[in-house]
């Protein structure tokens, strides 16, 4: 059974083809516009950063929001960083080390594909931090997000979530489609096994870094439709806040 904070979200939600074609169009020109604004193409005046992060189930479609969310862009205004397992020289490192380089400066724009979340989730789960590393990972997370968003960073955290029925639909779905069977990994499968340590997992996560400066946002993702809007629709409401 799910942890409370995760059964509470209602994955019911949904939004029906048509309606989800109009209302993409116009929230991709909302953000269009927003984006150029922050990046001085509009008004003259270079805006503050703008970082993106997703994490979430596998298969919950992190991939598909990310590409409406960047589709009306110039790719020259954007960038996308994907983080896997750390490589040997990275290790030799505080574990935020290896983020800081993609760290976006002002008017620039960068979407992370996975996160520093990694040393709490599959680093956790997984045995791959000791027990006292994980936990004093918390605090430097929320000292790290502090300092970017203290020095004007937009910052913007998302995790999907589907349900262990309709990801199971995902993975199956993937391995018999020969231009997607490369997204589906032994690792894919054998994490499933381990869905209630990474509830677990996902669950003190949020209670531990969801702060007043940078939130998360757990986003319904059961049906891929309504999750690409309910992305572009907080990325617009956050950027205009910032802009004020």
């Amino acid at each position: 059974m799910e942890h409370s904070l995760l059964s509470h979200v209602d994955l019911s939600q949904r939004l029906k083809r048509k309606e989800y074609e109009q209302i993409l169009v116009e929230r991709q020109e909302q953000f269009l516009a927003l984006r150029l604004q922050l990046g001085g193409q509009i008004g003259g005046k270079i805006g503050p950063p703008l970082l993106i992060l997703f994490e979430g189930w596998d298969a919950a479609g992190k991939g598909g929001c990310i590409r409406r969310l960047t589709a009306p862009l110039d790719p020259r205004h954007f960038s996308v960083h994907q983080y896997q397992a750390p490589t040997d020289r990275e290790k030799r490192h505080h574990f935020l080390w290896r983020f800081w380089p993609a760290v976006p400066g002002r008017g620039g724009m960068c979407i992370f594909d996975r996160t520093w979340y990694g040393r709490v989730l599959v680093e956790r789960v997984e045995g791959f931090a000791s027990v006292p590393d994980w936990r004093r990972a918390y605090e430097e997370i929320r000292h790290w997000e502090s300092l970017l968003v203290s020095d004007g960073t937009i910052l913007i955290k998302f995790f999907l979530h589907i349900s262990s029925k309709e990801q199971k639909r995902r993975f199956e779905s993937r391995a018999e489609d020969p231009l997607r069977q490369w997204k589906l990994t032994d690792e894919d499968w054998r994490n499933r096994k381990r869905r209630k340590d990474y509830e677990e997992a996902i669950v003190e996560m949020v209670e531990k870094t969801d702060t007043v400066m940078a939130p998360w946002t757990i986003v319904a993702a059961e049906q891929k439709r309504f999750a690409r809007i309910k992305v572009l629709e907080t990325v617009i409401q956050s950027v205009e806040a910032a802009l004020g």
